[in-house]
């Protein structure tokens, strides 16, 4: 069994998943509740969107067909930005124009977690999406995401203009996928899951607590 400050969580999740940003802020509520601030959390990949174009794809567009209709669509995401509100996120929907492919952002939050600051990275490329309405798939975005939560400029680039970090994303998604993850964000503590979806602090927490 961990030590009380060395437990491994890891969350599988999507840059381009409201629930996962929300987990985010939840997972560390959690461990504030449990007195484990220091505890280590690793985020690993999983595509929602694993078809997507590299250039990626007019978001209105695809929330239409994937859910029938844009007023559908548009009161999932009043609900999920009230679930956000609670946790102190402001999601801007409405200002979201493309909907991303993510490989090159797991590429990067990859690079981040052999560089000790994963955890900066994803904060940044959830606000970027989410926030700021950024494409994150795009590399001058994420070159600006990676420098501006330090990472080497010139690693970012190496890792940019290369397939690096390539086998490792594609390994962890196969993994997720063959672990049972079909939704985002799962976590899981020592390889096994103990959690699925946003659930409430009190909820993860007790989760958490027994499996730790």
């Amino acid at each position: 069994m961990a030590v009380k400050n060395e437990v491994l969580i890891e969350v599988v999740s999507d840059v381009v998943c409201p629930w996962c940003f929300i987990g985010k802020r939840r997972l560390e509520k959690a461990l504030s509740l449990l007195g484990r601030p220091a505890a280590q959390v690793r985020w690993k990949a999983f595509q929602l969107n694993p078809d997507a174009p590299k250039e990626g794809i007019n978001r209105q567009a695809y929330r239409v067909r994937k859910f029938g209709s844009l007023a559908y669509s548009q009161q999932l995401e009043a609900r999920v930005a009230e679930a956000g509100m609670e946790d102190g996120i402001e999601f801007h929907f409405d200002r979201i124009e493309r909907t991303p492919n993510t490989f090159d952002a797991h590429r990067l939050i990859w690079l981040a977690g052999r560089e000790g600051v994963q955890d900066a990275i994803v904060e940044s490329l959830f606000r970027a999406y989410f926030i700021d309405a950024e494409d994150v798939g795009s590399p001058s975005v994420l070159t600006k995401i990676g420098t501006e939560s330090g990472l080497d400029a010139a690693r970012v680039e190496e890792l940019l203009s290369s397939d690096l970090g390539s086998s490792e994303v594609a390994a962890d998604e196969l993994k997720a996928r063959t672990q049972g993850v079909s939704g985002v964000p799962t976590f899981f503590v020592a390889g096994a899951q103990i959690a699925s979806g946003a659930q409430k602090p009190e909820v993860l927490a007790s989760a958490l607590g027994a499996a730790c």
